[in-house]
Order: structure tokens, then sequence, then C-alpha cells
């Protein structure tokens, strides 16, 4: 499992500071998705928040760079030692950076749609998968930090859940013969793909706590 990945990893200091580093990737994360939904459901005013969300962005990029110095700087000073873990943790890396990317286009919805959300065919599935997808991140964030094989599959099968929720709302979307204003049905799309990829994106992180390189980004 992942612990065991890690075990053999010969400068502990360069570990704990990179998981240090990812934990706060994560942190960030969240936090902006949490933000971004109150935006999104007019809790918060999205001038307040643009400035703070973007810093945290850039925050997470900052944190993605650093994790790679210190991997290839321990790889090199020791050669052909630790390859594999250092190359999970750079891919979960770039897995919470994309999160971010994310969260910050979940904003922007939020930032640029005035219209409020009326049809409920459509609001109240996404309503749901937003709360999911906030859920999701404590889970994954725990099963992580844990090494908790049995949770990451959890986690796996519940972010494959909201992928198909998300799926589905598109596929109606596109079907609807009912009248809905075509700027909020850009809407529903935009927050159903964008919920998806987040979803997906802390998939990818739990694979990396089932063990092996190469099963990294793919489900079991």
């Amino acid at each position: 499992m992942f612990k065991q990945l890690f075990a053999a990893f010969k400068s502990r200091d360069v570990l704990d500071e990179a998981f240090a580093e990812f934990s706060q990737m994560l942190e960030h994360a969240l936090w902006m998705f949490v933000r971004a939904s109150e935006v999104l459901h007019r809790k918060a005013d999205a001038s307040q928040q643009r400035d703070a969300i973007y810093q945290r962005d850039k925050s997470i990029n900052e944190l993605l760079r650093s994790i790679r110095r210190k991997i290839v700087r321990h790889l090199t000073i020791n050669p052909g030692s630790d390859v594999a873990a250092g190359l999970a943790l750079m891919s979960v890396a770039k897995d919470a950076e994309r999160i971010g990317d994310y969260c910050k286009n979940v904003f922007e919805v939020g930032r640029f749609y005035k219209e409020g959300f009326h049809v409920a065919r459509y609001h109240e599935p996404l309503e749901g998968v937003c709360s999911r997808v906030e859920q999701l991140f404590t889970m994954v964030s725990k099963a992580f930090r844990e090494s908790d094989a049995q949770a990451a599959k959890e986690a796996i099968a519940k972010a494959d859940a909201i992928g198909d929720d998300c799926d589905q709302v598109i596929e109606q979307l596109l079907g609807d013969e009912a009248s809905i204003e075509t700027h909020e049905a850009v809407a529903y799309s935009l927050l159903a793909r964008h919920y998806k990829r987040v979803s997906s994106h802390l998939a990818n992180i739990s694979t990396a706590v089932l063990g092996k390189v190469e099963h990294l980004d793919f489900r079991p």
C-alpha cells in the first residue's frame, strides 16, 4: 500500500515536507471549493472573494513546484532510489493542482452568471452533487493521510457515482425539449463538468493509496 511504497524513501525530511505541502494543496482546494459554492449560491459576494480565491490557486501552484523541486533534488542526490515514490507524489500533486483550477472554474460560473437557478430538475441534482464533492475532499484527504486502502476504494466509488450523475445532467440537458433559458442551461452544463472533474481528480489521488505506480489514475 501507499505507506509501503514510501517506506524506503531515504530522506524522511524530504518526504515529510513534501507530504505536508501536498496536504496544504488539498486544504487550499477545499477552501476554494467552499468559497466558490458560496458565491454560486449567492451566500458571498464574488468581488469580495475573487482575490482570495485566485491567491489560493497561486499558492497551490507554488506548492506543486516546491514538491517537484524537492523530489527532483532528492532523486538527483540519490540516483536510482525512491523513483516510484517520487513519481507517485508528483502525480497526485498534479491532480491537486488541477482540482484548484476546477474550483476556480466553479467560482467563475458564480461570478459571471447572474440570473439564478430556477429549473429544479437540474438545480436540485447539482446541489446534491456539490455537497457530495465537498464531503469527498475530506474522505480522500483522510484516506491518503492514513494510507487507508478501503477508504480509498470507497472514495473512488463515490467519485464515479458523482461522475455518472453529472453525465446524466448533461445528457438530459442535451435531450430536453422543454423551455429553458440558454444561459441557464450553459451554467448547469459547466457546473456538471467542473464537479465531475473535481471528483475525478480526487479519485485519481485515491488510486495512489492502492499502492502501484502503474495503477495511478486508473480505477481498480
